[in-house]
């Protein structure tokens, strides 16, 4: 396998597991500058992106290289190495199999948006209608309907499309608006630069010359005072020009912790949508569009197939048929139903799928910024009497546990305790729209980590 094929394929699981903007911060520009004697060296374009990806995804990357060779004994990065200074280096054995395109980096440097992120290609079902039609009519009269729009949803369910399709549609209707589109993480980031370089002036001017602000995955704002003090101050000064502000979240704002109630009342200002999980019909949908793009069809049963196995995350409906496409072009062969059975297997099967007590309670404790020593304490206090109440929820509903089993594992809790805490959550959620969407985002985390 190629470097350059074999770097394709870490970006592939990679992006399975992450969100697009996250994806596009911290991979872009990446690529194996050399293999040679089990050790693989790879570009990163800045300081940030080698830190992220040495102590975030450097065991996963490893993992992923491994497996795909088992002769890899070690990952190193390098920052902004060209390919002249490795060409002495040994590469990896040449494979006959052209290069996959990888779509995910044709990205226009000035706005961060990707041209393949458009409404026509947008899957519009029940589960999403209402975040769909608000964003179209965003970018249809930006600034002057549904001023901050803010889009919520699970990883994987679209949002960074439709964030994107707005500022796509906005280019081409409106060519003189300044548009950017950028994830929280790299916004922090931008300001802790600024701040460091003493160049924070320049930064406020940056971002309030823009008309259409879009901000994707705005819940790593969460415990960032600094930085939610001065998006404040951009919200408000973009927002009294009537210029347009786009927010994505994986929850709503009322469930976002450690974020300022100044802010928070900003981001209920405007229009908020919700997109769920997609129906078979959709997904089935989702397949068919994806493949026309790739100018490749597949039968009916394994679009079935597929459709059947992946249910709560679009993202990896893409990754399965990306496996396909990959053993097509490879060997020029197209998978029957029965060969794409046995090249899905490891995707529907992998542990990670499969739910577990430590799943639920790690998905709960990350959805209210809680650590499991909080949840299984003996700690009466509200902000961590609920969580544990949903978490005893979820074990019930999800796994069907007894309630002896759950109070054991919720810090060795009568089982009545946990009656109470399942009878007590079904009621709320009867009443309480937030607790609902709340526990849906949850279950949204347990299913596509």
């Amino acid at each position: 396998m190629e470097k350059e094929e074999l770097w394709q394929a870490v970006l592939a699981q990679i992006q399975l597991n992450i969100s697009s903007a996250n994806f596009a911060t911290w991979f872009k520009n990446t690529s194996i500058l050399f293999c040679k004697e089990g050790q693989v060296l790879v570009s990163v374009p800045n300081s940030f992106a080698k830190e992220w990806l040495e102590n975030k995804y450097g065991k996963t990357i490893f993992k992923i290289l491994y497996n795909l060779d088992k002769e890899i004994k070690e990952v190193k990065y390098a920052i902004g190495k060209s390919e002249q200074k490795a060409q002495k280096a040994s590469y990896c054995p040449p494979s006959e199999a052209g290069q996959l395109e990888f779509e995910e980096f044709q990205v226009n440097k000035e706005t961060n948006l990707n041209p393949k992120y458009t409404f026509e290609k947008f899957i519009v079902g029940p589960f999403n209608e209402l975040a769909h039609a608000a964003s179209w009519a965003v970018s249809k009269k930006p600034g002057l309907v549904y001023n901050p729009l803010f889009i919520y949803g699970g990883v994987g369910l679209g949002k960074t499309h439709l964030l994107q399709s707005i500022g796509n549609a906005v280019l081409k209707d409106f060519p003189q608006k300044k548009v950017k589109y950028i994830s929280a993480e790299k916004f922090i980031a931008g300001v802790v630069s600024s701040i460091k370089n003493q160049s924070m002036e320049s930064f406020k001017i940056k971002y309030r010359e823009i008309d259409l602000l879009i901000l994707d995955d705005v819940q790593f704002l969460a415990g960032k005072e600094k930085t939610q003090e001065e998006f404040f101050h951009t919200f408000n000064a973009l927002y009294e020009k009537n210029k347009q502000i786009v927010l994505s979240s994986d929850r709503p704002p009322k469930a976002i912790p450690a974020l300022a109630e100044r802010l928070r009342s900003r981001f209920e200002g405007g229009m908020t949508g919700d997109i769920g999980y997609p129906d078979y019909e959709t997904r089935v949908a989702i397949l068919k569009a994806k493949s026309q793009e790739k100018e490749i069809s597949f039968s009916e049963d394994v679009l079935d197939y597929i459709a059947n196995n992946i249910q709560k995350n679009i993202r990896e409906l893409e990754g399965a048929l990306n496996r396909l496409v990959a053993y097509q072009k490879i060997n020029n062969q197209k998978p029957d139903i029965d060969l794409a059975k046995a090249l899905l297997k490891n995707l529907f099967l992998s542990p990670n799928k499969t739910i577990n007590p430590k799943k639920i309670i790690q998905a709960v404790v990350e959805f209210y910024d809680l650590k499991e020593k909080d949840i299984i304490s003996s700690s009466r206090k509200k902000e961590i009497v609920k969580p544990r109440q949903v978490a005893m929820y979820l074990l019930r509903e999800e796994m069907k546990s007894s309630y002896p089993f759950i109070g054991r594992r919720l810090g060795g809790k009568d089982h009545t305790t946990a009656i109470h805490a399942c009878e007590k959550i079904t009621r709320e959620m009867e009443k309480n729209e937030t607790l609902g969407d709340e526990i849906s985002l949850i279950k949204q985390r347990i299913y596509s980590a």
